[in-house]
């Protein structure tokens, strides 16, 4: 029997040892029931507020197990090779940045800050490689995935975890990499520019476009910095016979006018032809309305990089009316977007199919075959590539060829996973 005598304001047990053993063994045990009433409880409430999600996006234990084990390990292993590759690319552009009293302030907010994400995103179908055969490696040798086929899932049903991870993936990709990045790749590239790659070429040669219905405007040669064109050429065509001609010695871009493009014309000469009539004028300055910008002069080094996929389409859309020829970089962006995104599904397959198989050596050989299929992709994007920027290409199906041909393999080995 327990007695309680109060002590300094507090009851303390009083009996023999057993009894007060005994006591606080008791007591012990109340407290995990009223845990475990609580616990219920909260889970009940919680069943409740999230009933919708329950009923609409049905999400077995197992779905959950390998949708947290495939997202921890991708960003895992995303933070720690980012991280690396930071300190070896501030290694070696670390002289680059001493000669051109780079402010550390810029180094770190202006460009690593936007280095991370970007290339982040351009390779992230390697860290979901990585992030797969890792841990499906793991669930294989540990036996669980043979657990799971014993109990009669299929392998179809134990892949589907995997390709909602891959959706989650594949969205947050297409996001960043669509509206978020480029707003960051515009001070990257500035920084780039400005430290890095002094040589760039600020000036153009020779630029020809249609600024309207009929109109042809004509740069011999175009200064970025300056906003200066030099050899100036509109002319005006109707029915396919030109009817009017402007020849100036140079124009300039007015960077101060409120509107938008404002150009000044100087040493200039006109021609209004009318049937066998020519009328002749000439003057020293002209302000005038011309529909161009600097930027559709001259695309910068990256400049496709810095445009979100809205206006990296008006961009492409209004460079193509006016029969300007340089834009199949933008297009191989544009397009290449969307074909990143989807390969993270086909990688996935590739990945789970190939390390779901329980092998003597562990992940040596999955993680082997993973890379050498990871990087052969890449090196078949890259190819593709260069293949629309200078054979002509079409760019759409040069970007997505190396999804055609990795979707076929990916049914290939997902046809030899274990059943």
């Amino acid at each position: 029997m327990v007695l309680f005598e109060e002590v300094n304001g507090k009851l303390v047990p009083r009996g023999s040892e057993e009894d007060i053993k005994a006591y606080l063994e008791y007591k012990k045990g109340q407290k995990k029931k009223d845990r475990r009433r609580s616990l219920r409880s909260r889970v009940g409430r919680r069943s409740a507020a999230f009933k919708w999600i329950d009923d609409h996006l049905p999400l077995s234990r197992l779905d959950r197990y390998i949708i947290g084990k495939f997202l921890g390990t991708y960003f895992f292993s995303l933070i720690l090779i980012i991280s690396i590759a930071v300190v070896f690319d501030f290694n070696e552009n670390i002289d680059k940045f001493l000669q051109h009293d780079a402010p550390m302030e810029e180094i770190f907010f202006d460009y690593y800050l936007n280095f991370v994400p970007f290339y982040s995103n351009l390779f992230s179908q390697l860290f979901v490689f990585i992030a797969v055969i890792f841990f499906t490696t793991k669930l294989a040798d540990n036996s669980e995935i043979i657990a799971m086929l014993s109990t009669g899932t299929s392998f179809a049903r134990i892949v589907r975890p995997y390709m909602i991870s891959a959706a989650i993936i594949a969205l947050l990709n297409y996001g960043l990499g669509s509206y978020v990045i480029p707003r960051g790749n515009v001070k990257r590239v500035k920084f780039e520019n400005k430290y890095k790659n002094r040589g760039r070429q600020d000036f153009s040669a020779n630029v020809q476009l249609e600024v309207d219905s009929g109109v042809i405007a004509y740069f011999g040669r175009y200064e970025e910095s300056l906003k200066m064109g030099f050899d100036f050429t509109l002319d005006k065509f109707e029915n396919k016979k030109l009817v009017k001609h402007l020849q100036a010695l140079s124009i300039q871009y007015d960077t101060l006018s409120y509107e938008p493009y404002h150009w000044i014309i100087t040493s200039y000469q006109t021609r209004d032809l009318q049937g066998m009539r020519e009328i002749i004028q000439s003057g020293n300055k002209l302000d005038t309305i011309i529909p161009i910008q600097p930027q559709d002069l001259m695309a910068s080094r990256d400049m496709e990089m810095t445009l979100t996929t809205p206006e990296l389409r008006t961009y492409i859309e209004r460079q193509k009316e006016r029969g300007f020829a340089n834009i199949q970089q933008f297009e191989v962006e544009y397009w290449k977007r969307g074909a990143t995104s989807f390969a993270t599904f086909i990688l996935t397959l590739i990945g789970v199919s190939i390390s779901a198989r329980k092998r003597k050596n562990g992940m040596g050989i999955a993680l082997g075959i993973g890379l050498a299929l990871t990087l052969t992709y890449i090196m078949f994007q890259t190819v593709t590539s260069s293949m629309a920027i200078n054979a002509n290409f079409p760019a759409g199906i040069a970007v997505w060829i190396p999804n055609f041909v990795f979707a076929i393999i990916a049914l290939y080995y997902y046809k030899k996973a274990p059943r």
